[in-house]
């Protein structure tokens, strides 16, 4: 191990420690030690200091306390090198609290500084701490596996075509990428914008803050991820380590000579098992032990940087090369085409649109044809004098033939078409069906993209994804208006058939229940249980889902559950569900009530859309959904319930829920069912509506819905009794839940 390294760091250590303890003395001269502070709408406080101390900092003079306790921490001299290791480390810690603080009261000071969005705007460049609604949608890629984890980035390289491979190439292997500004000069994130890159969660190009200070952010986030998806307690500093340096895979990439808070900042992450490569020469620290491997790789050349950091953090990543012209990844999922970006749209209102897959015999297809029927991409120059933005309508069919291949499946693998579109980068696609909406940007054009490499694209990755179920594939893409006209009306017929199909499923007809084990990589108790009238709590996988994914990956995730012995048709209590759960929860979860939030619900990991909670003095409950920012009547946030219900625990009186599930016939049919909702934000009760509509006439309550108080009626217990004792709510005919 390098001592010098270690020194060095350990004097960043101090300089930040006493910048926050200045800027904490000097902010409570002007605020007060009574000055409530945190990060915006989030549940964490401060998450660092919460999950390995366990202080919730609310208040501006816990920061001082804080300060006193982690002081302790800031090693003395000493000539033992062993001893100047586990200092180090001990140093790293403060750094990070350090900053984290420095950070806080920077809120506090400038609460305009930061972009309280999920993308750069306003004229803001920095986006700061992500809060609650940002981390539990984006948290949740961390947990499927659709973000094998991220790379922190300090620091910018002299050249920026550098800068921009390295970029791209994280994000081609789906990998967040957090900027952090280091106070020296511009910053790769301004570099980046200036190249006309676009930044934000959207692109997964997260610029976080201007300086080193912002890393305090990236292992904020690292903490929540195990807090509210692990089933970590805060103040469990040893098991939030660990299972950052198991779970969640992260690297830092620094570039040019580090700074003394730098190295204090690259002690501090070497605790989460994040190890730093460096293109810059320095002494390394090679001897594993925190991170699985080495720590503190250096001089390593630009084009071998994120390969090295992948080795050494021990991340392995496939990711097949498309014969495209287009840089092609799940980072250019939210990459947006704006107008002056916008070289041809198709759908979306603008024109007719619409996309169908279905199933013909084998004999009828020719594997990997793709044919386009009408003008493609370069065709347009010559049926339009006006330049660009051009309009086409568009009809994209695809056909599918497998010995396992069934008409269940159409459905599922057409869903998957807005995903492998939007993967490719400068094309952005909208919506499903007949309501899709196709965007196509100018650069895309320059490099040669066109609807032949759209057909690529999904005869590529359905063949890739599907091979189990999809022998055969075919595209064929039509832009003349005649032609989709008579694609759009035969795929109405189709859509109308299969909502027709899984609209008679109910749980009584089918023998079989399906498991979602997705999310035990992060929650290993957890088993979600899938119903043709219960749909995954994360809202992704209905039961079709499920049959498909078994018959896709049969010892995938989605794994069959005989249904057994009905025990209570009420409750939802099943033999075979408590077999499998028990079995499959490693012990931990003895029976599971499939229709009940009182009795042993369902367990959850944390990507819930929604959460169901009772209220004790209403008698009922209420549903708030993740992107709902204010206090509950249950006098919590969202995110502080979600720490309640998430990590595999089952917490009766609380249960994590999909949006479609609360429309559902046995939505805690056991208590009552719809009759006993008494609250929800009103952008979820405008979303349910017509649905909720249909439901409510059905139990005899056509007025429901005007009976279910929102926060512009009641946002207390109090002011909800109050509430539906006005309105003669249907919870007052039901008998009491506790």
């Amino acid at each position: 191990m390098s001592k010098i390294v270690c020194e060095l760091g350990i004097k960043g250590s101090y300089l930040l420690f006493e910048r926050a303890l200045e800027e904490y003395e000097q902010a409570v001269k002007t605020f007060g030690k009574e000055k409530p502070i945190g990060f915006p709408n989030t549940a964490y406080f401060l998450p660092i200091i919460y999950a390995i101390l366990g202080y919730p900092v609310k208040k501006l003079g816990d920061c001082g306390e804080v300060l006193e306790e982690i002081k302790k921490l800031l090693p003395k001299e000493t000539s033992s090198e062993f001893f100047y290791w586990g200092k180090a480390l001990d140093a790293g810690l403060v750094a990070l609290f350090s900053e984290e603080i420095i950070e806080a009261i920077r809120y506090l000071k400038q609460p305009d500084f930061y972009c309280y969005s999920e993308d750069p705007g306003e004229g803001k460049l920095w986006l700061g701490a992500a809060d609650d609604v940002v981390f539990r949608k984006r948290g949740v890629e961390f947990v499927d596996g659709t973000a094998p984890g991220f790379a922190a980035i300090l620091g910018t390289p002299e050249d920026i075509e550098s800068a921009i491979n390295i970029i791209r190439d994280l994000q081609e292997k789906n990998l967040y990428v957090f900027l952090h500004g280091t106070g020296q000069g511009v910053s790769l994130a301004e570099s980046l914008l200036q190249q006309g890159v676009q930044l934000g969660w959207s692109t997964r190009l997260v610029p976080f803050g201007p300086e080193v200070t912002s890393v305090a952010f990236a292992i904020g986030f690292a903490c929540r991820v195990a807090m509210s998806f692990g089933g970590v307690k805060p103040g469990e500093g040893p098991k939030n380590l660990l299972y950052n340096k198991n779970r969640t895979f992260a690297f830092t990439l620094s570039f040019g000579a580090p700074s003394l808070e730098v190295a204090a900042t690259a002690l501090g992450v070497f605790n989460w098992g994040c190890p730093v490569i460096t293109d810059v020469e320095l002494p390394e620290i090679k001897v594993p032990g925190v991170c699985l491997y080495e720590h503190l790789v250096s001089k390593v050349p630009l084009d071998k940087m994120v390969d090295t950091a992948l080795e050494v953090r021990g991340l392995k990543i496939t990711s097949v090369k498309l014969d495209i012209p287009v840089a092609y990844a799940a980072s250019f999922e939210g990459e947006r085409v704006r107008k002056e970006d916008l070289y041809l749209e198709c759908g979306g209102g603008r024109t007719l649109g619409v996309e169908l897959l279905v199933s013909r015999p084998l004999d009828e297809i020719e594997d990997g044809k793709i044919e386009v029927f009408g003008p493609d991409i370069p065709d347009l120059k010559k049926f339009e004098e006006k330049g660009p933005p051009y309009r086409l309508p568009l009809a994209v069919v695809v056909e599918v033939a497998g010995a396992n291949m069934q008409e269940d499946f159409e459905p599922i693998i057409e869903r998957q078409f807005h995903y492998f579109i939007n993967y490719a980068q400068g094309i952005m696609h909208v919506g499903q069906r007949n309501l899709m909406w196709l965007r196509i940007s100018k650069q895309a054009v320059e490099k040669g993209f066109t609807f032949k490499h759209l057909g690529l694209i999904l005869y590529a990755k359905i063949k890739e994804k599907f091979s189990a179920i999809v022998d055969k594939l075919q595209v064929k893409i039509y832009t003349q208006e005649s032609e989709v006209k008579k694609i759009l009306e035969q795929a109405k017929q189709v859509y109308r058939v299969r909502d027709e199909r899984i609209a008679g499923l109910v749980d009584e007809k089918v023998d079989v229940f399906y498991s979602c084990t997705l999310c035990q990589s992060f929650a290993p108790s957890h088993v979600c249980v899938i119903t043709p009238e219960r749909v995954g709590m994360c809202g992704a996988y209905n039961w079709l889902d499920g049959k498909a994914g078994y018959e896709i990956n049969p010892t995938g995730p989605n794994q069959p559950i005989p249904k057994g012995e009905c025990l209570d048709p009420v409750l939802g209590y099943f033999s075979g569900v408590n077999e499998f759960v028990k079995e499959a929860s490693r012990g931990k979860i003895e029976k599971v009530a499939l229709y009940s939030i009182m009795k042993d619900p369902m367990t959850a990991c944390g990507c819930f859309e929604c959460i169901a909670a009772v209220l004790p003095e209403v008698n009922g409950i209420m549903v708030v959904n993740r992107d709902y920012t204010g206090l509950t009547p249950t006098g919590m946030k969202f995110s502080t319930m979600a720490g309640m219900v998430g990590g595999g625990v089952q917490t009766p009186g609380f249960l994590g829920v999909a949006k479609h599930y609360i429309v559902s016939p046995k939505f805690l049919m056991a208590e009552g069912g719809i009759k006993r909702l008494v609250w929800m934000p009103k952008s979820l009760k405008e979303e349910l509506k017509d649905k909720l509509k249909i439901m409510a006439e059905k139990l005899g309550v056509p007025d429901l819905i005007e009976k279910i108080a929102d926060e512009t009626i009641a946002n207390t217990e109090e002011e909800i009794k109050t509430w539906v004792e006005r309105v003669n709510h249907p919870v007052l005919t039901l008998p009491p839940l506790m």
